[in-house]
């Protein structure tokens, strides 16, 4: 097993990459030169305790993580999460680039409405080939905001300073998200084309035996099937039609079941087994919540 190096504060990362010592504890706003890019990862994973938001452009080289992997010859903006680990490959071409990376650490935010409220930022969960593309614009944007943070620790800390470092953080993610929202929507012939795979993958499933193997058919399982994360999948259907992934699916469901409820002898149970419900009380609570009535009551009605 591939040994895990654990970074758990910013300060660790400073002294890992020979940067002078932090100027606050919790942030820091490190530059993308070489000493980062021609550090000698090794063969070694790594694990942060904290927040990473990197803005990557004109590298060559590999971040891994997840199942996936993500070519860094475009420029990118990734973000990743306390203890996800990543592995990082170096390149004969993972020699020059540019950019930022913005660190900070969960106690920073802790007691901040951003604290509270980071985890509706899935794209903190997305795969690295999930990365999002800027344009120059943007990436001007949003290296305005890493500046303005850095401005802010530099000088004297006085008891506005956490305040404004805060909210600039939760600007760069607010516009993220923003950004995000347009990858999706000018990517729509792409996003389309996943959506009929992911309509696919729903029928596919529902054609063989694996709801009896495996159960309800969840988000989780379509996105491995195409290959990227849960939280991205879930975005893309939410962007594109207006309703979530799992809604698909349950609707999915629910129009099989009435297939079978009206064109078979199945019984209630024998039908909500073959749809790969454990237990007929979930099909028959899902079926109501989704016609109104009962499995038993829309068969009668038939």
């Amino acid at each position: 097993m591939k040994e895990v190096i654990r970074i758990r504060n910013i300060s660790e990362v400073h002294q890992f990459y020979g940067f002078d010592s932090p100027r606050h504890p919790l942030v820091s706003v490190l530059p993308i030169d070489e000493r980062m890019i021609n550090f000698d990862y090794d063969t070694a994973s790594y694990a942060f305790d904290f927040y990473q938001i990197s803005s990557k452009e004109g590298i060559r080289g590999t971040l891994s993580y997840g199942r996936n992997s993500y070519d860094f010859q475009e420029g990118t903006m990734t973000f990743i999460r306390p203890n996800q680990v990543i592995r990082i490959e170096n390149s004969e071409d993972f020699k020059e680039g540019k950019g930022w990376t913005l660190l900070f650490h969960p106690d920073l935010i802790r007691r901040s409405e951003l604290g509270r409220s980071i985890e509706q930022y899935s794209f903190f969960n997305y795969e690295a080939h999930e990365a999002l593309h800027l344009s120059r614009e943007e990436k001007r944007a949003l290296a305005e905001l890493a500046k303005k943070i850095e401005q802010e620790y530099n000088q004297n800390i006085d008891k506005h300073s956490q305040d404004l470092i805060i909210a600039n953080i939760d600007m760069i993610l607010k516009y993220c998200k923003r950004y995000y929202d347009r990858q999706f929507y000018t990517r729509t012939n792409l996003n389309k084309d996943l959506i009929s795979k992911f309509e696919q993958v729903i029928r596919a499933y529902y054609s063989s035996d694996r709801p009896f193997e495996h159960g309800v058919l969840s988000v989780k399982y379509c996105a491995q099937s195409l290959n990227m994360s849960s939280n991205y999948l879930g975005d893309l259907i939410k962007n594109e039609t207006g309703r979530s992934a799992k809604e698909h699916i349950q609707d999915y469901i629910i129009e099989k079941a009435k297939m079978k409820i009206i064109g078979s002898s199945q019984n209630i149970s024998e039908i909500a087994y073959s749809l790969g419900f454990e237990y007929p009380q979930g099909f028959n609570k899902l079926f109501k919540s989704k016609t109104g009535i009962s499995p038993s009551k829309y068969r009668n009605l038939n």
